[in-house]
């Protein structure tokens, strides 16, 4: 049986192959950004799936034929302002392999500076610096996946 699509939207399209839903989602990156002052930098943003303000660490989503450090590096200064430094990747994993192919690169970036930040005009973002010592007690509260790796990934490296 060959897939057949059955939604094709603005940022998912859902197939069903061989009788299983599957969503298909372009891939994306999240950065673990720790200035020169020992803070990880992380955005506050509504999340109208879940009905919350979720604390988050900056992220976005592949633009076509981009590269994840590129796209890594553009989201980071878009939502926050933050450049420069040190790049290393942390991790690549699927959020939700059980219906959905989407893969998380996450990055930390080191002695980043501080510039404008842009972000897209649909987006609200409150921008949050967290000490790197404190962190370890914020994991409980914390309630978006990908942030959650990337910090255990970030404290456990």
């Amino acid at each position: 049986m060959t897939a057949q699509t059955i939604y094709d939207g603005k940022l998912i399209t859902v197939v069903v192959d061989d009788g299983m839903e599957i969503v298909h989602h372009r891939d994306a990156v999240a950065i673990v950004a720790v200035d020169d002052d020992e803070q990880v930098v992380l955005v506050r943003q509504p999340r109208p799936a879940v009905a919350k303000h979720l604390l988050e660490l900056p992220a976005g989503l592949l633009e076509e034929g981009e590269v994840p450090l590129e796209c890594a590096q553009r989201e980071l200064r878009e939502e926050t302002g933050l450049r420069g430094g040190e790049w290393s990747k942390l991790a690549a994993f699927f959020m939700t392999p059980g219906f959905c192919d989407e893969r998380m690169h996450v990055y930390l970036a080191t002695g980043v500076e501080e510039g404008p930040a842009s972000p897209d005009e649909d987006e609200e973002l409150e921008v949050v610096r967290t000490p790197v010592g404190e962190l370890r007690g914020l994991l409980k509260d914390l309630e978006d996946a990908k942030t959650v790796a990337g910090l255990l990934l970030f404290l456990g490296g």
